[in-house]
């Protein structure tokens, strides 16, 4: 799995007034939650745009005041109209016990079903996975050759050695729908 480093400075204020006071400054509150004791921050909003603003996900590394904590990002709180990052929630990483995240879903092969017409839909861009952090993949990769018009792909149909799937056994990941060219293709 990828890594990026944030750093970060211990916060001693909480509540309402102080966090609009980092804001101010440039500032996102945050906190790491698990496995001990809780820990709040602040952090550059700059600092942060490699890590909310891409499909990718990462373990983080947060620098703070020389100790490296590791971690997943759990939840973003943005402004309902400006869209500004109001706070942000870490989840810490401990060795030995595994970790849930969402992994982006990519598509391989050319499908059947799409070489005679059909469309190829992919449902979900992303999969929540739970396993250890020496087994998270950087992606989910998918083959979606066999697949005919009409056919999907479910959740309970992909299987990865270490990895335990979160997401719902029903869920949809990607499906060949039917097109009016697939529905001529068929007659003949």
């Amino acid at each position: 799995m990828k890594k990026i480093s944030i750093k970060a400075a211990a916060r001693a204020e909480y509540g309402k007034k102080a966090a609009k006071a980092f804001r101010r400054e440039g500032l996102v509150p945050c906190v790491i939650y698990g496995g001990g004791e809780n820990v709040a921050f602040a952090v550059d909003v700059k600092s942060l745009k490699q890590l909310i603003y891409t499909p990718n996900s990462y373990i983080v590394e947060i620098d703070m005041d020389g100790k490296i904590e590791k971690a997943v990002l759990r939840e973003v709180q943005f402004h309902p109209v400006r869209e500004q990052i109001l706070h942000i929630d870490f989840y810490r990483v401990q060795e030995g016990k595994p970790v849930s995240i969402a992994v982006p879903v990519r598509l391989t092969g050319n499908a059947e079903g799409v070489k005679i017409g059909g469309k190829l839909a992919l449902s979900a861009r992303k999969l929540v996975v739970k396993g250890l952090v020496e087994n998270l993949p950087d992606e989910l990769v998918v083959d979606v050759t066999p697949l005919k018009v009409g056919q999907t792909i479910f959740v309970g149909d992909l299987q990865y050695e270490g990895l335990q799937f979160v997401s719902p056994a029903t869920q949809a990941v990607c499906a060949v729908r039917v097109t009016r060219a697939s529905r001529g293709a068929a007659a003949e």
